[in-house]
């Protein structure tokens, strides 16, 4: 395919493209569906008209990056989250596209059916609707998966003033006689300006935006080293927290994503504050080279897109605190004219260490906290706050970030030992600094894993309190109230979750997780595909995606997304997964072998030890072999069960372990405190039609293979699990969400 050529140069291309209903002007630059105008931004305007003067031709990313942002070197998320604005503009699924169909790992192509563009007609349509009109279509940040009752919401503009009824300006236009001209031109010039200031006067009165709102954009990294995103990342992340803790000044949620921060133009600066409902942003670039660092900062106005003021600071990178202080304070003093009271708290949030290195490491750490980036992420985080303690052994909240790193484990990959490395460094945070909002975030975790649900939702509440840690809390809420059975109150929880932070793809996971938990995989899968556009870097949650797929009978799809997540690392979550359809489809001797590479990834957990002695069990040649990994993988449940009591999951796979092993008592116990526990029921009811055909109770199993039909367990699944009864009704489809 040539080049792509500029989007702003139409020449002889066609000024109009419709296809169902949509409209698109390429000479207004308007998007419209029966009338109704759309909102896009600049950007994904133009990525839009590239696909329709290629319809049908795969645009590969670096040739959109080259064509619209002028350069393929930024990050690959601007051009991901153009194509979601447009998802969500034109209301095309990315799972069943019917316009713009994704090339993974390549790029994507317009697929939809263009009609005959039609002489332009003689009534205009209608202008586009002014900010805070009913008629405008809300562009949803994640992208179009998203409920709109979870957007950010902002304050609204006041609807525009009519000052003359239509018969009235009818009136106007009469012609006078001659001498009436000349004064009514002097009366008319009087009532004009008598008007205006009228006007002026009663538009003063009206409510407008908060001047005191803002938004913190991401702040974008020029450092050679692209692996030092995560310190332009942190910088931004601190200043949105520390700005959140200022009495009357309006903070919108923590924007993730880095499109539009980095090449934002006024255009752009007025439909960012539009849509987020603020009223300043604050963008900044940073450059680190050696002992010194390099910010530029600029507020900049939402409604007229112009620079309130800019500033370029070069400093040692010790004086990194300060530095931030400084830019903060400012910030303050043009939005509120002055600083409220004591600014220790902005101080204190921005000096959380004395050690520039230490604070260097724990932004790091909190980096891969927040946005994990495959199974190792956790490890990494954990690795960084040990080293930002190293250098400065009273810091708190990097002693807090182990804590949670710890949890993460616990619940990512079943290792049990995790649990009690969380509570050591817990305790170490709390005595550092009981007040710390961190510690209490760290502690109510423990509270939740542990079953203290009650103590866990008042320290989230806690929480909740503080703007920065909010959108923390409330997910934390919301999987304490579902552990309640509270199905009403953790939904709630997890849509002000995504109002408090809508681009964070892990928000999205959790979500994903509830869902299937409680036997609604296409709920699940359509929150896990929401996670994957805005975190497509993540290996683990294509990995997960494709479980579900699985879980769903989908195989095509599944396979793609194992693919997607084993290209961008090795991963035992997506290999567990893949192996369980390699094991559905009969492939024994290949599903364990996958199910092996697993074991050597993720030796802690229970899952790919189970199902290797799945796999090597089906197998007449290998069934022998399967007693040592069912002993490994009951042992590693057992110890996992006895902190998480409430998994029912991990307790149904216990006991069909316990039953392999010829412990029929324990089997049936563990079993039973699985289906008492009543959640993740379909998953439980599949596990226990093989348990019990296994210990030979055939009418326990059939009700067991009714309950899995009715919660959603496709029967092609169920088919090829007991087409394996003449090997003693093993089975496999362990899937790692």
């Amino acid at each position: 395919m040539g080049a792509v050529e500029d989007p702003g140069d139409t020449g002889q291309l066609r000024h109009r493209y419709r296809f169902d209903g949509i409209v698109v002007d390429t000479v207004a630059h308007t998007l419209s569906r029966d009338g109704r105008f759309l909102s896009v931004e600049p950007k994904a305007f133009a990525v839009l008209l590239l696909l329709l003067r290629h319809a049908d031709e795969l645009l590969v990313r670096d040739q959109l990056l080259d064509a619209v942002w002028g350069h393929r070197h930024v990050t690959p998320g601007v051009l991901t989250r153009a194509i979601a604005q447009l998802r969500s503009a034109l209301e095309d699924p990315a799972h069943a596209p019917r316009y713009i169909q994704t090339q993974h790992g390549l790029g994507y192509r317009f697929i939809g059916t263009l009609l005959p563009d039609e002489p332009a007609v003689t009534e205009p349509l209608p202008a586009p609707p002014l900010a805070g009109s009913d008629a405008v279509e809300p562009f949803v940040a994640a992208n179009d998966l998203e409920d709109e009752a979870m957007a950010p919401s902002g304050p609204a503009e006041p609807p525009p003033r009519v000052w003359f009824s239509d018969r009235w300006r009818a009136a106007l236009t009469l012609p006078l006689p001659a001498w009436l001209r000349s004064r009514a031109l002097l009366i008319g010039a009087g009532v004009l300006l008598l008007l205006l200031a009228v006007a002026v006067w009663w538009w003063s009165r009206s409510p407008v935006v908060a001047n005191a709102s803002i938004a913190v954009m991401p702040f974008s990294s020029l450092s050679d080293n692209a692996a030092d995103r995560y310190f332009a990342d942190g910088l931004a992340v601190e200043m949105h927290d520390a700005l959140t803790n200022v009495p009357g000044l309006k903070v919108a949620a923590r924007q993730l994503t880095t499109a539009a921060s980095s090449d934002a133009d006024g255009e752009d600066v007025r439909r960012i504050g539009q849509r987020l409902g603020v009223a300043t942003l604050l963008d900044a670039s940073v450059r680190r080279e050696g002992g010194r660092v390099r910010i530029s900062a600029r507020l900049s106005d939402t409604s007229t897109g112009f620079t309130l003021w800019a500033e370029t600071y070069d400093r040692e990178i010790n004086d990194v605190f300060a530095l931030q202080g400084e830019i903060a304070n400012k910030v303050v003093h043009a939005l509120l004219g002055h600083l409220p009271g004591k600014t220790a708290g902005i101080a204190q949030r921005l000096t959380p260490t004395n050690d520039v290195n230490a604070y260097d490491a724990y932004l790091r750490g909190l980096a891969l906290l927040q946005r994990p980036v495959g199974e190792a992420g956790n490890a990494r985080a954990m690795a960084a706050f040990g080293q930002a303690l190293a250098l400065d052994p009273h810091f708190a909240r990097a002693q807090a970030g182990i804590c949670r790193a710890q949890i993460a484990r616990l619940e990512g990959v079943s290792d049990a030992e995790a649990f009690t490395r969380a509570r050591q460094a817990c305790a170490r945070a709390q005595a550092m600094d009981p007040g710390l909002r961190e510690v209490s975030l760290a502690m109510a975790e423990i509270a939740r894993v542990s079953g203290q649900n009650e103590q866990a939702l008042q320290l989230y509440q806690q929480v909740i309190d503080d703007p920065a840690l909010r959108a923390d809390g409330l997910v934390g809420q919301a999987r304490t109230y579902a552990a309640l059975g509270q199905e009403a109150k953790a939904l709630q929880a997890f849509q002000h979750a995504i109002a408090a932070r809508p681009s964070d793809a892990q928000i999205y996971r959790l979500l994903g997780y509830h869902h299937w938990l409680r036997g609604d995989v296409p709920k699940a899968i359509e929150a896990f595909v929401t996670a994957t556009v805005l975190q497509p870097e993540d290996s683990r949650l294509w990995g997960s995606l494709g479980g579900l797929y699985l879980a769903q009978g989908d195989t095509a799809q599944a396979g793609h997304a194992f693919n997607m997540s084993l290209s961008i690392e090795p991963n035992a979550g997506a290999l567990t997964n893949l192996g369980s359809m390699k094991f559905d489809q009969g492939e024994y001797a290949l599903a364990a072998e996958l199910f092996q590479q697993a074991t050597v990834l993720e030796p802690e957990d229970y899952l790919h030890w189970g199902n290797l002695a799945d796999a090597l069990a089906a197998a007449p040649a290998t069934a022998a072999q399967a007693q040592a990994p069912y002993l490994r993988a009951a042992h590693l449940a057992q110890q996992y069960v006895d902190v998480r009591r409430d998994d029912a999951y991990a307790l149904a796979l216990l006991s069909w372990y316990r039953a392999n092993l010829g412990e029929r008592g324990r089997a049936l116990a563990d079993l039973q405190a699985a289906r008492a526990l009543g959640t993740q029921a379909a998953e439980v009811a599949l596990w226990c039609a093989q348990t019990l055909t296994l210990l030979g109770d055939r009418p326990g199993a059939q009700g067991c293979v009714q309950t899995a039909l009715k919660q959603g367990i496709p029967q092609q699944r169920i088919d090829a699990l007991l087409s394996l009864q003449r090997f003693a009704m093993v089975g496999n489809g362990g899937r790692r969400e």
